[in-house]
């Protein structure tokens, strides 16, 4: 991990579909519904003031791993994270 990176280990209810889920310092998204929170500037900080939420936007495949885009639907930025093996696969099929 860079530098910047801060791993906050927390839980949370996603905002998108209500589902709990528990992080492990490294999750950053929900794992049912692949929707996440603009919350960060780097991974961890929880200092971004936007707050919006983050639609999962793409899914990538890279070095055998899987990487989901989101895309924040208040400002547009854009931010990339590995996927869990946790995460509801059926959704990752409906983005790609």
């Amino acid at each position: 991990m860079g530098t910047n990176f801060k791993r906050k280990i927390e839980d949370f209810v996603c905002e998108n579909c209500g589902q709990g889920a528990e992080g492990n310092g490294y999750t950053n998204h929900c794992p049912k519904c692949l929707w996440s929170k603009h919350v960060d500037i780097n991974p961890g900080d929880r200092a971004a003031e936007c707050g919006g939420m983050m639609r999962p936007a793409k899914v990538e495949i890279e070095k055998g791993e899987y990487v989901l885009t989101h895309r924040c639907v208040k400002c547009g930025r854009e931010k990339r994270n590995k996927m869990s093996p946790k995460d509801n696969f059926q959704e990752v099929l409906k983005i790609s």
